[in-house]
């Protein structure tokens, strides 16, 4: 069995992240080809836990004269159906895969329970976390930092479409610094970008640290959990 630095990580991924090209709906080779990393991440002794967006599906109101709740839930249907990819996709690998949804639907998911999830976890099963905290007004990254620090994650690993945290937009300023580590406050006060205030506030208070790296190389998934020195440490 390799060598890891961490024993349970989060893995943080957004809706965007299984569109591939397309941007929006699930890529089955994109979603395949992250599922590969995550099974030899398991492989290598790794309690996995997956926290997953929607927005390939639901993106806030998507320019409609919306009522914010209702918006807000039908976002938390459309992370329901990611995990559902995912955990089809992970078992087709042959990695025994559990979503758990913030919102009860009996029929194709567990409710969260915390002490399940552990169970789980214990048991070499990866978690798929679906429909956020299941209350309106919160976004996917809060849950994210609430569900790692319920099940006593060793750390979130924040996959985005850019390979850290920078001090400006580097899509569009190609001057923009990139941070090799930088604090909680520091993102706060600079209004980095890097999670929603109140996610960061949250890893602040509960001292978890948070590493954002890129997924367009999947790889990175494995390099994490090794240690390896890539994206941003945040904590």
């Amino acid at each position: 069995m390799q060598e890891t630095k961490y024993k349970r990580v989060l893995l943080k991924l957004s809706g965007e992240a299984l569109a591939g090209e397309k941007g929006t709906g699930v890529d089955a080779k994109t979603v395949g080809a992250i599922c590969d990393k995550v099974k030899e991440v398991v492989e290598m002794g790794v309690q996995v836990a997956i926290v997953v967006g929607g927005g390939n599906f639901w993106r806030g109101r998507n320019g409609h004269q919306m009522e914010r709740t209702t918006a807000d839930y039908m976002g938390m249907l459309a992370t329901a159906m990611n995990g559902l990819a995912l955990q089809d996709a992970l078992e087709a690998r042959g990695i025994y895969t559990r979503v758990q949804t913030a919102i009860e639907m009996r029929e194709i998911a567990e409710p969260f329970i915390q002490r399940k999830a552990e169970k789980h976890l214990n048991r070499g099963r990866v978690v798929v976390f679906a429909c956020g905290t299941g209350h309106p007004y919160f976004t996917t990254d809060t849950a994210a930092v609430l569900r790692a620090t319920e099940i006593n994650a060793d750390i979130i690993l924040l996959a985005k479409t850019v390979d850290g945290v920078y001090d400006d937009d580097p899509k569009i300023n190609s001057n923009a610094k990139k941070y090799e580590e930088v604090s909680y406050m520091e993102v706060l006060e600079k209004d980095l970008k890097v999670m929603d205030s109140t996610a960061i506030a949250m890893c602040r208070d509960n001292h978890m640290p948070l590493l954002v790296f890129g997924i367009d190389d999947p790889e990175n998934i494995v390099r994490a959990v090794k240690g390896e020195k890539i994206g941003t440490i945040v904590k």
